[in-house]
């Protein structure tokens, strides 16, 4: 059973909002079942009077300096696994302050909890790539029209003209040269691969991130000499490292200096980096002790293993295929009417919201309320009454919350 926040997004109405900079993004496991205003009241309370009133988390939120605290979460076998996310306007320190007060969080009410910070996204940072994108789009329509004069052009942007020589193999942006050269580099995303263009390097080409790695690239790269994976200096070039390397020929590592990307790194650096490349067993044999001081760091002791069936971080339920069928009844009934499906499968007839609390208690073999509406904790409490265990509503509404023995879907969130 899943929940999200209906209020995300709606900012703070009593002050004007400011340009947020930064947004945290924490993994949070509790060891019972708690709802959202439990965990964010545990975020206000225990970090109260931690760091001085200038970071007040909730003076701050008074100033519109941080903004609303959103909770998503799952409640399932007796335990909490969600995500804490928290958008900032302060500086990068403040930001990075507040953030590692959540990990001294360790309960929520009565229950254990652990919060492990993932990342600290600059929401900027993200913009301005964009910018830069868009730019080099605008400049290369220019060039190509005969149109701009390169020479006024500020070199980031202008590094766009090289371009002309990148290749497309199966997909994947790549140099002229990664088919006839004997080595291959592997670099994460298609502006990596120009900017080692600028560099004078023509063999390299896009995995296009982690996830689903096409299979002409592993062909690729086993038909090579050598191969080098140059990675960015963060966990998700990492993460791509330790994918690559589970399902293809990988011989080097070479990874950017901490926090930079390859695409952004001046020739010089290019050239020192790949100069420094180590062996890839070797590489991953030091991911691996990384990996496993992590989580002997924030795993716990040994007696508080209570997360391990969690996974590594939270990711909402899809609901199966005949739920997906029971959202498709709930879309056609009128706006908060209501359905009951029993164990034959038949339906009754559309109730009105009046008259739910009645018919679910008198309803016999009741298996499922659909509700075409927000499911609120009143409706949770009628049909807890009754023989259904199973409610299909939209979205979250008043007082919604975790039930013991009764299963939530909602067509917002699982869809």
């Amino acid at each position: 059973m899943s929940q999200r926040n209906p209020n995300r997004n709606r900012g703070n109405k009593g002050n004007k909002s400011k340009a947020m900079k930064y947004q945290i993004r924490a993994d949070i496991k509790v060891n019972g079942t708690v709802q959202r205003k439990d965990i964010i009241g545990a975020i206000m309370g225990q970090t109260e009077g931690l760091l001085g009133d200038e970071l007040e988390l909730r003076q701050l939120q008074r100033t519109a300096r941080v903004g609303h605290v959103d909770v998503e979460m799952e409640t399932k076998n007796g335990k909490v696994h969600g995500t804490i996310i928290i958008p900032s306007s302060l500086d990068n320190v403040e930001t990075a302050i507040i953030a590692s007060s959540l990990e001294t969080i360790d309960r929520i009410g009565p229950c254990d909890s652990i919060i492990k910070v993932l990342e600290i996204n600059d929401i900027r940072a993200t913009k301005r790539s964009s910018v830069v994108d868009r730019a080099k789009e605008l400049l290369l329509t220019m060039v190509n029209s005969g149109e701009a004069a390169s020479k006024t052009v500020i070199e980031e942007v202008r590094s766009v003209l090289t371009v002309g020589t990148a290749k497309n193999y199966h997909g994947l942006t790549c140099g002229p040269n990664v088919e006839s050269s004997t080595s291959l580099i592997i670099v994460e995303g298609r502006n990596d691969v120009r900017n080692l263009l600028n560099c004078g390097l023509k063999n390299a080409i896009s995995a296009d991130g982690a996830g689903n790695i096409k299979q002409e690239l592993i062909d690729l790269a086993n038909s090579k000499e050598s191969v080098t994976v140059a990675i960015d200096g963060d966990r998700g070039g990492e993460m791509l490292f330790m994918q690559l390397y589970d399902m293809m020929k990988v011989d080097f590592a070479a990874q950017a200096p901490v926090g930079q990307e390859w695409e952004l790194l001046p020739q010089k650096t290019v050239t020192m980096c790949l100069q420094k490349k180590v062996d890839a067993s070797k590489f991953k044999h030091q991911l691996d002790k990384k990996i496993a001081a992590d989580n002997e760091k924030f795993g716990g002791d040994k007696d508080k293993d209570w997360d391990k069936d969690m996974g590594e971080t939270f990711a909402n339920e899809p609901a199966p295929a005949e739920i997906q069928e029971l959202f498709d009844v709930v879309e056609e009934l009128g706006k908060n009417k209501a359905k009951i499906r029993f164990a034959d499968g038949t339906y009754s007839d559309e109730i009105g919201p009046s008259k739910l609390e009645k018919a679910v208690q008198e309803a016999t073999e009741a298996e499922t309320v659909l509700l075409n509406g927000p499911v609120t904790g009143k409706v949770q409490a009628y049909v807890d009454q009754s023989s259904a265990n199973v409610i299909i509503g939209t979205k979250e509404g008043k007082d919604f919350g975790a039930a013991e023995g009764m299963t939530v879907w909602l067509s917002e969130i699982h869809r």
